[in-house]
C-alpha cells in the first residue's frame, strides 16, 4: 500500500493511486464533486479524493494516525452520494486503512461486486 513510503503530500499519493489502479484496468475518477441536499437545495458541497469503479470512494490521509474526524468525513461523502462502501487510507509513519460502509435502503444497488474492487486496491501491500 505505501510503495513510495511516508513524507509526501496527499496529492502525490492520489495520483500514485489513479496510475497503479488504472494500469489493473480499473475506472478511476479523481476529484469527485459530492454536492449536499437539503428540503430540494444544494447547500454544499464535498470533494472526495478518488471513485473507483463508480462503487467505492477512496479518501486519502498522509497524516500522523487516523482519527475519528476522518472517518466522519468519509462516512458524509457515503452519506451524500449512492456509494455504499468507502476506503480510509493514511500514508503516514504506518500505513494503515479503514474500510467504511454506509447501508441505505434507498441507494441504488451496483452490479458490480465492491467487496471485490476493495480487495484489488490492497493486493498490492
Amino acid at each position: 500500500m505505501n510503495e513510495l513510503g511516508h513524507g509526501f503530500l496527499e496529492s502525490v499519493y492520489e495520483k500514485s493511486f489513479e496510475v497503479a489502479l488504472t494500469a489493473k484496468g480499473l475506472d478511476v475518477r479523481c476529484q469527485i464533486e459530492v454536492p449536499v441536499w437539503f428540503r430540494g437545495r444544494r447547500v454544499g458541497d464535498f470533494t472526495a479524493d478518488l471513485l473507483v469503479e463508480r462503487a467505492v470512494l477512496l479518501e486519502l490521509k498522509a497524516v500522523r494516525t487516523l482519527d475519528s474526524s476522518h472517518e466522519a468525513q468519509l462516512l458524509n461523502y457515503l452519506r451524500a452520494t449512492e456509494i455504499e462502501v468507502g476506503l480510509l487510507l493514511n500514508f503516514g509513519l504506518k500505513p494503515e486503512f479503514k474500510r467504511l460502509i454506509f447501508d441505505n435502503p434507498r441507494k441504488l444497488l451496483r452490479e458490480k461486486s465492491t467487496i471485490s474492487v476493495a480487495a484489488l486496491l490492497v493486493a498490492d501491500d
